[in-house]
């Protein structure tokens, strides 16, 4: 996937206007924040739990290199393999030499943002590989052609009319109208492609090092159809997603699928250790783990560190309101939301991503919200810094931080200034008591009100109040 992250603010512009994606966000802003706040305040330890998640991550990022390593063991020791890609070029090489060796010309997959991450979709179709979508959100996007809008629901942004469109289209047949008859058409289709599948390729929510297993979270069964059935499981995963031991996954688990859709727990949680044993009815013959660095240990020891505690649960970019008002594909690369405004620039280069840790109001209710404590808003002030001292911030953006600059390190001419542009403000929206419309303000004033001052600065004010400000 091509990143189009420069061109955040004509991608944003383009999805404010488009009717389709604002009901679909707005349909989204009623339904998971909502579910989160629910099943939050329905479980007591809730924020304990965040509290021995946060620490759960921070223990196993301080010793990655030590559970790599007895994870690795432990594979092996299952009748498995790991295979160790240090960039998004090599894991591609990793799973189409796999595929290539055991003869595959079709695969299942199911959803994976390291998939996405590393290009591996369209890397296996140029070679010619079949791969089949099974992720029902994911099977509509890939029909569409297009790249997942958010972390669980990759097609959020797409309407009913518009499945019912590509369905009939890539189905044929009569346009099916019912939902249920819809989902019972995606169904009557992935089973016959689980079957002829010769590999399965997953993700992975969580890597056990202390059994060498690999987790995977889903509300549809995909997974496990994807793993089960076909000859060959390859798990396509990153290094972070490791923790120490079975209990430490349960208690992140136990956030994940609050934090993400409200759920208590997901529908199909399921624990894959090693390929088929002896007296096993099902499951893969051949186990291939594929662990992507891809710049991640790069993180480690820095100021990004913290951002590797991430689970992928999306509650981040659930209250957002730059992502509720833009949806995901404005972001221009694979991760979107306030997640992606940290990790898009680590990963393609803040040169390429500097629009995205702006594309924030700084509210704080992605870290408010993160199962896993995340400071988000202070990650993305890092990309800030950096931005401005690499100097790609725009000329006009810098002029005004410079004459801000020149009159903050001057404090009298600083209340001067301000004091009588708070008066002249006063006066001109004083009939309204906003302004829908105003100079170097475009970009709030564009979707909502500017309240207008009350005339007067809050230091004058604090000094009349005798030190008082009510």
């Amino acid at each position: 996937m091509q990143p189009t992250t420069l061109a955040f603010a004509d991608n944003a512009r383009k999805a404010m206007a488009d009717e389709t994606l604002q009901g679909s966000l707005k349909l989204l802003e009623k339904g998971w924040p909502v579910g989160r706040a629910r099943a939050a305040a329905d479980l007591p330890e809730f924020e304990a739990l965040r509290d021995q998640g946060r620490d759960i991550k921070n223990h196993t990022l301080a010793h990655l290199d030590l559970y790599l390593e007895i994870f690795e063991e432990r594979v092996k020791e299952a009748g498995g393999h790991v295979h160790w890609a240090k960039d998004a070029a090599e894991a591609r090489g990793i799973v189409l030499g796999l595929c290539h060796e055991y003869g595959a010309r079709t695969v299942t997959k199911s959803k994976s943002m390291i998939a996405e991450e590393i290009g591996l979709n369209e890397h296996l179709e140029e070679n010619g590989i079949e791969r089949v979508e099974t992720d029902l959100g994911e099977y509509i996007i890939q029909l569409a052609n297009e790249p997942p809008s958010h972390l669980v629901g990759p097609a959020i942004h797409k309407s009913m009319d518009d499945v019912r469109d590509l369905f009939q289209k890539h189905h044929g047949g009569e346009r099916i109208e019912a939902p249920a008859a819809l989902v019972g058409e995606a169904r009557r289709v992935l089973r016959e492609k689980y079957f002829a599948a010769d590999i399965g390729i997953t993700g992975a929510n969580f890597l056990i090092a202390e059994t060498g297993s690999a987790i995977t979270v889903t509300n549809e069964g995909n997974a496990e159809l994807t793993q089960g059935v076909p000859e060959t499981q390859i798990v396509v995963t990153s290094i972070e997603k490791m923790v120490p031991r079975l209990f430490d996954a349960m208690t992140l688990l136990r956030l994940l699928a609050r934090s993400a859709t409200g759920q208590d727990f997901s529908a199909y949680t399921t624990i894959m250790t090693g390929p088929r044993r002896a007296g096993d009815l099902d499951g893969p013959r051949n186990f291939h783990v594929v662990l992507l660095d891809n710049g991640r240990s790069g993180m480690l020891g820095t100021a990004f560190q913290e951002m590797l505690r991430c689970i992928r649960c999306g509650a981040c970019m659930n209250h957002c309101p730059v992502y509720l008002a833009t949806g995901g594909h404005a972001y221009g690369w694979v991760y979107v939301g306030p997640m992606g405004s940290v990790l898009t620039p680590q990963f393609i280069g803040i040169d390429k991503g500097h629009p995205l840790p702006n594309a924030s109001t700084f509210c704080g209710k992605c870290q408010e919200v993160c199962p896993v404590r995340i400071p988000l808003p202070k990650l993305m002030r890092h990309w800030r810094e950096e931005q401005h001292e690499r100097k790609l911030t725009p000329p006009r953006a810098r002029l005004a931080l410079a004459a801000w600059a020149f009159l903050a390190r001057r404090p009298r001419l600083y209340h001067l200034a301000t004091g009588i542009a708070m008066r002249v403000l006063g006066i001109l929206g004083a009939r309204d008591g906003f302004f829908s419309r105003m100079p170097l303000a475009g970009g709030w004033t564009v979707s909502r009100e500017l309240p207008a001052p009350q005339g007067a600065t809050f230091m004058s004010r604090y000094r009349r109040k005798g030190g008082r400000v009510t």
